[in-house]
């Protein structure tokens, strides 16, 4: 219901009870059951075990699980209890399940932060009586007593309100407390924050006192709504979630095809079962790189710890990542792009601006602050943000100056009057009256000339006005009103939320790096407005868009318009979401910034949210995939470099561990059609996907950041990984490290073994090569440019991997025991000559490659060149 449309008289009998005397007891008996209790409902959470079993539903894992399956089965019924494949494959799958497990829940933590902001206990009026109760006990219909530092405990609509302000910037999104009036009404469709005759609940009370009708509790409440939505939002999955998805899907329908096919293969061919079995499972380990998973789990564990060195604390592993993708970033103005604490910027005469350190600006700012009631204890300042703000811009402090000038007189202020008087004693029997105010009413009280121009120039640059006025009499007189006659009126104070200093610097770097900048803020669209266009956001050919518009037109609507607008003011939580949904709907992938209660929506809807880690709420923090310790915008843009750095480094892994797996596909695939004795057993390739493929892999992430990489469009989230001739390189990679691998194992097989149809020499020599080549391969993935030129040593840790890796595969080869449990021999120098030769050609190939590459480009450099030297001159 829309209640800012009724009057106090109308919502009485609407809510069946007393302005005067609230309801009776028995009434909010029936009501408690009839409502419930004034709290949040938790969110309906799923079974650990039902949480679990959902890990289980990647296609790829489903794969992995048939292959252990049959792994297993195939295990039992040759009766030689290897069931090493199987048990490996199963405690992957089991790992990476607990892992997500861990990473759930966000929506649960958002639920519970929003319950724990609810106000313990409220001043109730039931009977004529005022009474204490539990916030959890009110009704819709009670009537709340509220004084400055309340929080508001349920959705009021105020029967009374005496110089009532209330603090609603975790809600609204406003920086500064706004004034309440109980006797106005507002049309339905006025913005959350202009219904200055509702409070909200978690809302605080900063001065004056009043009273309100209970309208809404528990989840029927603006928060309980905001409950819902969060509750209701699915994250999105991450462009790199979704690539990997599809090439898990890939990989897992191919290796079924491949493993079919060779099955009807042997079938015709008259093989027996049960080993067309045995092949098929070799093929199955050979197709999925096991260790894709784990290795890329870690990649971004290694960018989550070196994102929070840079005051980015990660709370969902993939959102580091799809920083790198962000094509959009909607931020929240107060306390994001500003410093969330009013400032005097500026001071203001009839004839002109005063510098802040002249001694005129410097009595105007002390006359400010004698009238005002702001209070110091230990260093601090507390009262309304305005006035702190004239208390911080003084030099002076206010404790000394309240000492020298006495206040011996108040006329506080009030909306009607819009201004505030005190009178100060000044030594020899004199006193000082001092006036402040809204500059138009306050004028009307001084015999100066008019600032009148001055104050509406400042008011279009959206600062926020006072006047200041005095006036010295030898004597109190007797009539107070005419305390604020015959002002001299002393000067204009402007004041603002400033932009923060960094941030207009981070708001060019974003645009440099393609990503489009938006303000999305519960403030005025003034106000906005000058924000915007200071830090860069608003330019030419963008407009502002406010929520009134935005309720208006449909979604499909603001879809097609949405680039043209960069500010979106007096907007609430709804229409924060409904904007990173158009931006989605156009292929954005979209960071929201924000810490406020109603910026949790959003933050959960969008790709990735990042919440303020100091100014920000419990309930932002919760709904977000990330947190800037320091509330720095330009956290955030340092944090998108990151982010692009692990993907490229991550591109670089898939495309090393894919272009191994087509070797070893291509291995076993091409000895089958030649009926040849399979040159690799599963327990073999298993080794190779899980050691030898994935501690190099592992090292590749954690090349260092390309320089260039903020210079760079954002990679689309419908671009496939495999872009820009990625495919084609790794099929041609992987026939080449097949190539080998087939090459040593009909050497060994045709040279060395005694008994073709038992090659345990040429399985060796395959699987030595196999592995040798895939570490060697692992430098040709560091770079474009030559594995010389961009330093052999520069990524050390690359280096040790491959070390160890040679280390670990000649002790499988070597070592008797682990040698009987990997069905491998002892070579001879002469095999192992041939192995170190065979694995380097994939080094030597790729070299030769980027060398032609890199002619090619500087042939098309020179010929670029020469047709804009020899284009005809024209003279005029």
């Amino acid at each position: 219901m829309e209640w800012q449309c009724l009057t106090r008289v109308e919502c009485e009998k609407r809510l069946g009870t007393s302005a005067q005397n609230g309801l009776p007891t028995r009434e909010a008996r029936n009501r408690l059951k009839e409502f419930g209790k004034n709290e949040l409902e938790p969110p309906k959470r799923k079974s650990l075990l039902r949480r679990f079993l959902a890990q289980f539903s990647d296609f790829m894992v489903i794969v992995l699980l048939i292959a252990a399956g049959i792994s297993f089965v195939t295990s039992y019924l040759q009766k030689d209890q290897d069931y090493i494949d199987a048990i490996i494959i199963l405690a992957i799958v089991v790992i990476n399940a607990i892992t997500g497990l861990v990473q759930e829940s966000r929506a649960e933590k958002a639920i519970e932060a929003l319950k724990k902001m609810s106000s313990p206990h409220a001043r109730v009026i039931r009977d004529g009586i005022e009474r204490n109760l539990a916030a959890a006990e009110i009704v819709p219909g009670d009537l709340v007593l509220l004084k400055a530092g309340d929080l508001v405990p349920a959705d009021l609509r105020l029967t009374e309100a005496h110089d009532l302000k209330a603090e609603e910037s975790a809600l609204t999104g406003e920086s500064l407390p706004v004034e309440k009036h109980a006797g106005r009404t507002y049309p339905p469709d006025t913005p959350l924050g202009d219904r200055r005759n509702l409070l909200y609940a978690n809302s605080s009370i900063t001065s004056g006192h009043g009273k309100g009708l209970v309208t809404a509790t528990a989840m029927q409440t603006e928060v309980g709504r905001i409950a819902h939505m969060i509750s209701d939002q699915e994250a999105p999955q991450t462009p790199l979630q979704r690539k990997l998805e599809q090439t898990g899907r890939w990989l897992g329908i191919g290796a079924l095809i491949i493993c079919a096919v060779i099955f009807l293969m042997g079938l015709f061919q008259h093989i027996k079962p049960l080993e067309m079995f045995l092949i098929s499972i070799s093929l199955a380990v050979a197709a999925i790189p096991e260790g894709l998973p784990a290795v890329v789990t870690i990649v971004l564990a290694i960018g989550v710890r070196r994102m929070a060195a840079k005051r980015g604390i990660v709370r969902r592993m993939p959102a580091v990542e799809t920083l790198g993708s962000a094509s959009v970033i909607c931020s929240d103005k107060t306390g994001t792009l500003t410093q969330n604490r009013m400032t005097v910027v500026e001071l203001a005469t009839a004839s002109g601006k005063l510098r802040m350190d002249s001694a005129e600006g410097q009595n105007l700012l002390k006359l400010a602050v004698l009238c005002n009631n702001c209070t110091v204890s230990g260093g601090a300042v507390h009262g309304d943000p305005t006035e702190a703000a004239l208390v911080h811009a003084t030099p002076v402090s206010k404790t000394e100056l309240d000492a020298l000038y006495p206040r011996v007189l108040e006329i506080p202020f009030s909306s009607e009057r819009k201004m505030m008087t005190t009178v100060h004693k000044i030594g020899n029997g004199k006193y000082r009256v001092v006036s402040k105010g809204a500059p138009d009413i306050l004028m009307a009280h001084c015999t100066s000339r008019s600032a009148a121009a001055q104050n509406e120039a400042m008011a279009r640059r959206a600062l926020r006005v006072l006047g200041v006025a005095y006036k010295d009499l030898p004597s109190l007189p007797t009539d107070r009103a005419s305390l604020e006659k015959d002002l001299i009126f002393c000067g204009l104070i402007g004041m603002m939320d400033p932009p923060r200093p960094e941030a207009k610097e981070a708001v060019a770097l974003c645009r440099k790096a393609g990503i489009r900048p938006i303000m999305i803020t519960g403030d005025h669209a003034a106000t906005a407005a000058a924000i915007a266009k200071e830090l860069g956001i608003l330019t030419p050919g963008t407009s502002v868009m406010t929520g009134e518009e935005l309720n208006r037109i449909p979604q499909q609507e603001l879809t097609r318009d949405i680039y043209q607008y960069a500010v979106f003011a007096r907007v609430s939580p709804e229409h924060k979401v409904r904007i990173v949904q158009a931006f989605q709907a156009r292929g954005e992938v979209v960071a929201m910034t924000g810490d406020g209660v109603n910026d949790a929506p959003a933050l959960k809807t969008a790709d990735i949210g990042c919440a303020m880690g100091q100014s920000g709420t419990d309930v932002a923090k919760a709904a977000a995939d990330m947190i800037l310790a320091d509330d720095n915008f330009a956290t955030i843009v340092s944090a998108v470099r990151e982010g692009r750095g692990i993907f490229e480094n991550i591109k670089k892994t898939v495309h090393f561990l894919l272009s191994c797996n087509i070797g070893e596909i291509l291995t076993v695939f091409v000895s089958f059609l030649l009926h040849l004795p399979t040159p690799l057993l599963a327990i073999q390739l298993l080794w190779v996907n899980l050691v030898t493929d994935s501690l190099p892999a592992l090292a590749l992430g954690v090349e260092p950041i390309d320089r260039d990489i903020m210079e760079r469009k954002p990679v689309k989230p419908t671009q496939s990984i495999f872009a820009g001739g990625m495919g084609y390189n790794i099929l041609v990679e992987g026939c080449l490290i097949g190539a080998m691998s087939l090459l040593a194992y009909s050497i060994g097989r045709i040279f060395f073994d005694i008994d073709p149809a038992s090659p345990v020499i040429g399985r060796t020599m395959a699987f030595a090569v196999l592995s040798f080549s895939q570490v060697v391969h692992t430098f040709n993935m560091r770079s474009s440019q030559s594995v010389f030129r961009a330093g052999i040593f520069r990524n050390k840790k690359l280096v040790l991997a491959a070390v160890v890796c040679v280390v670990l595969q000649l002790s499988v080869i070597v070592i008797p025991p682990l040698a009987q449990i990997f069905k491998t021999v002892a070579l001879v120098p002469q095999q192992w000559l041939i192995v170190t030769a065979l694995a380097f050609v994939p080094l030597v190939v790729v070299e030769l490659e980027k060398a032609v590459g890199r002619a090619a480009e500087k042939r098309n450099e020179r010929r670029r060149k020469a047709k804009g030297h020899s284009a005809p001159s024209i003279h005029i």
